[in-house]
């Protein structure tokens, strides 16, 4: 890191704070991007930031800086910003050192660039006629934070991610199938392999979709349609603000006694061992049985609703202060998988890319099927376009069908294939 943490909180509290804080985050990856299906360019990124958080007189002030900078120039930036607030309470997490060794391996250039090539000619072997673009990436993260109060914490870990675009033009139908993930030091391409290739398949033909209240199967790709609304529910701080439906309904059903969600921040490759306030992170059981559970929140949070702080404060960017976010909401699998459900029902859709945001906290959602299938007599009849689907998270949480046991990572959320009983359904 550029900036010594311990030489900026000297020289804050030398300035008058009563209390520092430094966050630092750098990261170095080499991407290879593909356009076309052909290798487009190399890329060698490397970001570094450090954020000075302080309190004077009990007032917080937060300035950042990006690479180089002088010290004494970033302290005087905290300091003006505090002359700006109002006082708060302090809260700092207590003294601790805390350094984890580096997790994952590193992947070769040459092994990205190599998997690029042989994955696009897997695809156009099927499909000669599609256009393929992807990114591999393969990137170190560092985290510190050292606080006046004698907390030095840091932790290292190194990410693979890939991810392929195929692009299919049949006069004037366009299609877009997305997949990749994220793993730590091991490429395995033969999953997103065959995801993509059986969308292909799947979107051959187009047809119509049905109408009125209809079943719904959602792949993983589509189950941030209900994960995102409940994490937003499941925040203290929304729980505090009464904005959340749950915040008086602890203990209570909101769900299928079937649905169990957990925090897990020891799931790799998200894996996290301590929050951006220097709190460790741990398990929390969000909903159990379909009973709600824990709420996560950071310092402040936990504080004001008088209970215990869960290590879930962390920044949305470095010059944002700590708020409550999960980490790794992860659904715990029942029976059945894509396939299974496919196959029980006689009339339904299967949604697998969205468009647009889906539910606010209110949980009403009206959103444009991206890449969705229809469902005949318990096969694929085809792709189905220009089609819309509508309905209430809370009301699906009451009615879910089916969870199945193919969980996969979707962004943050480790999540399987959902049957929802009915959505109302425009095409």
């Amino acid at each position: 890191m550029t900036l010594e943490p311990q030489q900026l909180i000297d020289l804050a509290q030398k300035a008058g704070a009563s209390h520092a804080e430094v966050y630092q985050s750098r990261s170095q990856s080499r991407p290879v991007f593909f356009e076309s299906n052909r290798l487009k360019q190399l890329e060698s990124a490397q970001a570094e930031g450090t954020a000075l958080r302080i309190w004077k007189a009990g007032c917080p002030g937060l300035a950042v800086a990006y690479g180089e900078i002088e010290p004494q120039l970033l302290v005087e930036r905290a300091i003006a910003l505090a002359q700006l607030n109002e006082p708060e309470e302090i809260e700092l997490a207590e003294a601790r050192r805390e350094i984890h060794p580096n997790v994952g391996e590193d992947v070769a250039v040459d092994r990205l660039i190599e998997a690029g090539k042989s994955a696009i000619a897997t695809l156009r072997d099927a499909y000669p006629e599609v256009i393929c673009g992807g990114e591999f990436s393969c990137g170190q993260d560092t985290t510190r934070l050292v606080n006046s109060l004698g907390l030095y914490c840091e932790y290292r870990d190194t990410t693979l991610s890939y991810f392929l675009g195929v692009e299919w033009i049949k006069g004037e139908d366009f299609l877009a199938v997305y997949e990749g993930e994220t793993t730590r030091g091991t490429l395995n391409l033969e999953a997103v392999l065959a995801q993509i290739l059986q969308r292909l398949q799947w979107a051959k033909n187009n047809v119509e979709a049905p109408t009125g209240r209809v079943p719904v199967i959602l792949t993983p790709n589509a189950t941030s349609l209900l994960w995102g609304t409940v994490e937003a529910a499941l925040n203290g701080k929304r729980v505090l603000e009464k904005s959340s439906p749950w915040s008086d309904r602890q203990g209570e059903r909101i769900a299928v006694p079937e649905l169990t969600l957990s925090q897990q921040p020891n799931f790799q490759p998200y894996d996290c061992p301590f929050d951006d306030e220097g709190s460790p992170t741990q398990v929390l059981s969000l909903i159990e049985t379909g009973l709600v559970g824990q709420f996560y929140c950071d310092r402040k949070t936990a504080k004001q609703l008088n209970q215990a702080n869960t290590g879930n404060g962390f920044r949305p960017g470095l010059g944002s202060f700590p708020t409550p976010d999960l980490i790794n909401l992860v659904v715990e699998p029942r029976s059945g998988s894509l396939t299974d459900f496919i196959g029980q029902l006689d009339r339904a859709i299967v949604i697998d890319q969205m468009l647009g945001e889906g539910a606010e906290i209110s949980g009403d959602f009206s959103v444009n099927i991206d890449l969705g299938y229809r469902v005949e007599k318990g096969h694929i009849t085809g792709r189905v376009k220009d089609t819309m689907v509508a309905g209430n998270v809370y009301r699906s949480l009451k009615e879910l069908a089916g969870i199945g046991c193919d969980r996969v990572w979707s962004g943050a959320y480790y999540t399987p294939s959902l049957l929802l009983e009915g959505l109302s359904v425009v095409g």
